[in-house]
């Protein structure tokens, strides 16, 4: 089912006499396409659990239009808009056995969607299979582990055969190796499927790793979207690249002089077209080479083993981040001395304006 969003607005009304509205959601224009997995990415209070609240009808939006294929559900209540919804803490009748709660959504319906009772039990039993939960339909959720748990709440989800799946933060009750086993159940359910998914997170690892594209959102309004790795290798603007990456981005307080860029004043890379003047250089982590005739020096504070890869921890003046975090091959052997050198890999440097924020392209 292709979901349109077609310039959605949501504004809250300010609390208190004269205060100002708060926009929410700002001008969100976007097609999700039909059997997709997309993921709302962004900071708390950026508008993505809203967006998700304006798809499944909890909440109306000020202005703009939605719709499922060529339906407009703008207007249509919560229960006649065929969504499946997962939230954050599950949201299980504890009284209930695992069979009766991925049931329960099936004996609310009625007339020509009603079921008979050996219906009812084939779809929880298929939902189950699904899910990998046969074994478990007779237990009850404080039996259940976390992800298990989980589990039961996208089940019951599915088992409406919804037109779109909506996973409001699904993850983060989950400690690292449940989410890590969660997120790509989750994502081969989606494949076997092929239900139109919407995964809200903050977590920019758990969006990048599953969805097909990703919509990165800050104050409202949508900021980027495209697959993954394309939005991780050209952000857009400053924000987007430093929400992205793990280890975070580092910045650089630059100046383009002669085509070159200058960081403390010595030419580390050839930028060609870029205007002269100050600008914020963001370099990978991984877009440092170590090499003792490189142009920028940094100051050795340390060296973390990682296994295949090691991350070597400095520091350099003209650097926004309190350190440098450059990862490279385990194979290196890092100089001892209060001095490391780095030249830098173009693709992964990046130029922004420093006032307005908004990326320099340059040719690499």
């Amino acid at each position: 089912m292709k979901v349109t969003l077609q310039h959605v607005t949501k504004q809250f009304p300010g609390r208190g006499k004269g205060a100002r509205a708060v926009t929410a959601v700002n001008d969100f224009d976007f097609t999700l396409p039909d059997g997709k997995l997309v993921g709302l990415l962004g900071p708390s209070g950026c508008g993505k659990s809203t967006t998700l609240n304006l798809l499944c009808g909890l909440l109306k939006p000020t202005s703009g239009k939605i719709c499922f294929g060529d339906e407009d559900v703008t207007q249509l209540p919560a229960e006649h808009r065929g969504v499946g919804m997962v939230f954050q803490n599950y949201a299980l009748y504890p009284h209930l056995t695992v069979r009766q709660n991925i049931r329960f959504p099936l004996e609310n319906l009625r007339g020509k969607d009603k079921l008979s009772k050996p219906e009812m039990e084939q779809r929880v039993r298929d939902a189950a299979a699904l899910v990998q939960l046969e074994e478990l339909l007779d237990r009850k959720p404080s039996e259940l582990s976390g992800g298990q748990q989980q589990r039961v709440a996208i089940a019951r989800a599915l088992v409406k055969t919804p037109r779109v799946l909506l996973l409001d933060e699904p993850l983060s009750n989950l400690d690292a190796r449940l989410r890590l086993q969660t997120r790509e159940e989750i994502r081969r359910i989606q494949r076997k499927t092929q239900v139109t998914t919407i995964f809200v997170t903050h977590d920019q690892e758990e969006a990048m790793s599953i969805s097909d594209e990703i919509v990165v959102m800050k104050d409202g309004v949508v900021q980027q979207i495209g697959r993954p790795q394309e939005v991780y290798d050209s952000p857009v603007n400053l924000f987007v690249a430093k929400f992205l990456g793990t280890p975070p981005i580092h910045l650089f307080r630059g100046e383009v002089h002669n085509g070159r860029l200058l960081l403390g004043g010595a030419a580390v890379l050839a930028v060609p077209g870029v205007p002269e003047g100050p600008v914020t250089a963001a370099v990978r982590p991984e877009g440092f080479v170590l090499d003792e005739q490189g142009p920028l020096a940094c100051t050795l504070n340390g060296v973390e083993v990682m296994g295949r890869d090691i991350s070597v921890v400095c520091r350099h003046p003209d650097c926004e981040n309190t350190v440098i975090r450059a990862i490279i091959s385990a194979e290196n052997t890092v100089p001892a001395g209060g001095t490391v050198r780095f030249a830098l890999k173009p693709r992964k440097v990046f130029l922004f304006d420093a006032d307005t924020e908004r990326r320099i392209p340059f040719e690499a």
